[in-house]
C-alpha cells in the first residue's frame, strides 16, 4: 500500500517542476554511483584473479621454512613423512640464495633457485618458459632457466652457435671462517636452458638451476635445505593440510600457505579496492542530500494530501512509511538502472574487450572484469541504506507536523 502511494507521488505532475528535476537528478546520480561501484568491483576482481593466475605459476600451494635463519635440516625420515600426508600431492626440495650472475661484460644479481626434479610438476615455471628450454641438468653439469628480465640484462642467449659456452654464477661460501671476502664465494659455471615469463616481479630477480649445483657451491650438508615446495591434492583444504605437516615437523619449520607468502600483495590489493569503493560510496551520500532536498520540496507539495490522509484516521507512523516508501522507490529505481548498465558494460568487455589498457606493458591489452554475484547485493544493499537513511528525516518531519485542510 505505501509504495502504491509512493508511485503515484513519483508519477503525479508536481506544481513546481524543481521536484521533479531533483527528483531524476537523484536518480541519475545513484544509477551513475551503483554503476560504477559495480565497474570499480568487477574490474578489480579481474585483476585479483589474474595476479593470482601468474602468481600461482611461481608459488607453490605450500611451502616449508625455516622459522628462524635461512636453512635447515630435513631429514630422511621427515622428507618420507611430508610425501605420506594425504593433502600431499607432489613437492620439491629447494636450496635458494643471492647470487651474482656474469655473462661476460653483463652482469646482474638474482635469486638463484636450486631446485629437483620434482619441481616442475609443484609449479608452473617449465609451461611458462617461452624461450628455449625448461631444463636445469645436474650436479657436474647445471643448466640455467632464468627470467625474461634477467635474459634481457645479461643478453643470454640459448643457440649455441651465439652464446658464450657458460656464464658464471657466484655464491657465498656457507660457514666460511675464511677472512678474506673472496675465499667465501664460490664461483661456478652454468649454460643458460631458457626463461620464462610470469610477471615482472618474478622475471627480473629468479633463476632455476638444479639442486645439486646450488647446495655444493654453497657447502651445504647432504640433508641441509633452505625450503620445501609443495602442491596439495584438488580438493585438499589449504589450512587443514598446514596444521598437519606443522605438528609433524615441530617448531622449527613454518608452514606457510600459498596466501601467506604473498600477505602483502593480497592486503594491499583490498585495501585498494575498498578505498576506491568507499570513495564512490560518497557519491551515493551526495546523492543522498538531493533526495533529502526532493523529498522535502514533496512534502510541501502533499500537505494536503497528508492532511486528508491524517483526518482519515492515518496515524503518524503511516505518513512515516509512505515517505520512506517514495525514497527508497528513488533509491531503487537508480540502483536497479545502474547495476543493469554495469552488467551490460561488463558482459560487453568480456566478448568484445571494448575497453583497452593503457601502455602495453601488462600481459593483457584489456581491462579484465569478473562479475560476481555478492557484489551486487553490497552495491545494492549500501544504496539501499542510505536511501533509507536520506528518506528518514523528510519523512518524519512529514509524519509529526499536523497540516490543516483550507
Amino acid at each position: 500500500m505505501y509504495f502504491t502511494f509512493a508511485w503515484r507521488y513519483f508519477k503525479a505532475k508536481k506544481s513546481a517542476n524543481a521536484i521533479n528535476i531533483i527528483a531524476w537528478v537523484t536518480v541519475g546520480v545513484i544509477a551513475f554511483a551503483t554503476c560504477c561501484q559495480v565497474l570499480v568491483l568487477s574490474v578489480f576482481n579481474g585483476f585479483e584473479d589474474l595476479v593470482k593466475s601468474l602468481y600461482s605459476s611461481f608459488y607453490a600451494d605450500m611451502k616449508i621454512i625455516p622459522a628462524t635463519g635461512k636453512t635447515y635440516t630435513l631429514t630422511a625420515a621427515q622428507i618420507a613423512s611430508i610425501k605420506k600426508q594425504p593433502a600431499v600431492e607432489n613437492f620439491s626440495l629447494i636450496a635458494e640464495e643471492k647470487a651474482l650472475l656474469k655473462n661476460q661484460d653483463a652482469q646482474t644479481v638474482i635469486y638463484l633457485k636450486g631446485v629437483d626434479d620434482q619441481y616442475e610438476k609443484v609449479t608452473g615455471v617449465a609451461a611458462k618458459t617461452n624461450r628455449g628450454k625448461y631444463f636445469t641438468g645436474t650436479t657436474e653439469d647445471p643448466y640455467l632457466v632464468t627470467g625474461s628480465g634477467i635474459q634481457n640484462a645479461t643478453a643470454l642467449s640459448f643457440d649455441k652457435a651465439f652464446s658464450a659456452d657458460n656464464v658464471t654464477v657466484i655464491l657465498p661460501k656457507r660457514n666460511s671462517s675464511n677472512n678474506d671476502p673472496l675465499q667465501s664465494l664460490s664461483e661456478g659455471f652454468i649454460t643458460p636452458s631458457g626463461s620464462f615469463t610470469i610477471q615482472q616481479e618474478f622475471d627480473d630477480k629468479y633463476a632455476i638451476t638444479n639442486i645439486g649445483f646450488v647446495k655444493q657451491q654453497m657447502g651445504f650438508a647432504a640433508d641441509e635445505y633452505s625450503a620445501v615446495e609443495i602442491k596439495l591434492q584438488e580438493k585438499a583444504d589449504p589450512q587443514e593440510a598446514k596444521q598437519a605437516i606443522a605438528a609433524m615437523l615441530g617448531k622449527a619449520y613454518k608452514v606457510q600457505t600459498k596466501y601467506e607468502q604473498n600477505t602483502s600483495l593480497y592486503n594491499t590489493m583490498k585495501l585498494e579496492k575498498w578505498a576506491i569503493y568507499g570513495v564512490l560510496t560518497l557519491i551515493l551520500i551526495i546523492a543522498a542530500f538531493n533526495m533529502i532536498s526532493a523529498l522535502t520540496m514533496l512534502v510541501l507539495e502533499k500537505r494536503k494530501d497528508i492532511s486528508v490522509l491524517q483526518s482519515m484516521g492515518a496515524s503518524n507512523n503511516s505518513i512515516l512509511k509512505i515517505f520512506l516508501s517514495e525514497g527508497l522507490l528513488l533509491g531503487s529505481i537508480g540502483t536497479i538502472a545502474g547495476i543493469v548498465m554495469a552488467t551490460i558494460i561488463c558482459l560487453l568487455q568480456l566478448k568484445f574487450k571494448i575497453i583497452k589498457l593503457q601502455g602495453g606493458s601488462f600481459l593483457l591489452d584489456y581491462f579484465p572484469v569478473k562479475l560476481i554475484a555478492s557484489d551486487f547485493l553490497l552495491v545494492a544493499v549500501t544504496a539501499t541504506a542510505i536511501a533509507f537513511l536520506a528518506a528518514w528525516f523528510p519523512a518524519r518531519k512529514a509524519s509529526r507536523q499536523q497540516f490543516e485542510l483550507r
